[in-house]
């Protein structure tokens, strides 16, 4: 039996490391997401422990300076928690993008893949086919050897 050799091997090869490659970025994009949504958390508490300071800073005694610290410190940790939440944003979208990455890679090593099937498909045929033409050659010729043999 004849070896089947895939002629687009070495492209089907590419796109699985490709594949892997995207993969492994589509990964690390979603790291870096859950990073950042860890982070938007972490400032969102450190805003609201900031907001109760400032209703403790205002049931006491009335320390303007220490009101006011609060109140910066308040605004701050907005700024922050809507720079974080655009961040999140991005990194999001930067995700969405190493998804459709990662989608297309697989179609098209799905597609090399089923190429490599119909070839070895045909393969098997056309060797099924050749086996067959070398059986019917060889019973041909044992009848053919055999009819003369009785003259």
């Amino acid at each position: 039996m004849a070896r089947f050799r895939f002629s687009l091997q070495n492209l089907l090869d590419i796109k699985e490391k490709i594949e892997e490659q995207e993969k492994n970025n589509y990964s690390q994009a979603n790291l870096r997401l859950q990073e950042a949504v860890e982070r938007l958390e972490f400032l969102k508490k450190r805003r609201s422990d900031a907001q109760g300071r400032l209703r403790e800073e205002m049931s006491e005694a009335l320390d303007v300076m220490a009101i006011r610290d609060q109140e910066n410190a308040i605004e701050i940790l907005k700024m922050y928690v809507e720079n974080q939440q655009q961040v999140v944003l991005q990194r999001e979208q930067e995700l969405e993008e190493a998804r459709l990455r990662l989608h297309e890679a697989m179609k098209e090593r799905k597609t090399f893949e089923k190429l490599r099937e119909k070839a070895f498909e045909e393969f098997m045929i056309e060797e099924n086919r050749r086996e067959q033409k070398e059986i019917d050659e060889l019973v041909s010729y044992r009848f053919g050897s055999g009819a003369l043999q009785k003259k």
